[in-house]
């Protein structure tokens, strides 16, 4: 798990570099504290999580594959009505 010190320090990084703007990724997850941290600083970081890096991951198709496709079908109600 990912705590507050470590996003204190990704934040003086930032700040080294003049930047405003951050994202921090992780496999694992965030601390109440980091996540309380983030929402009180005024450089602007982005918390990426595992399970949200997963997700981004499978909607933007990179490291995965499509196995199986399914199609949903619907009764076109049009065809079947008598005129």
């Amino acid at each position: 798990m990912v705590g507050r010190p470590d996003i204190q320090k990704f934040s003086g990084a930032l700040l080294g570099q003049r930047a405003i703007k951050g994202i921090f990724l992780t496999t694992s997850s965030f601390s109440r504290e980091a996540l309380d941290y983030v929402t009180n600083i005024q450089n602007k970081i982005i918390l990426i999580d595992g399970i949200s890096l997963a997700e981004l991951m499978i909607d933007h198709g990179v490291g995965v594959t499509t196995e199986t496709i399914y199609e949903l079908k619907r009764i076109d109600s049009d065809y079947f009505s008598e005129e």
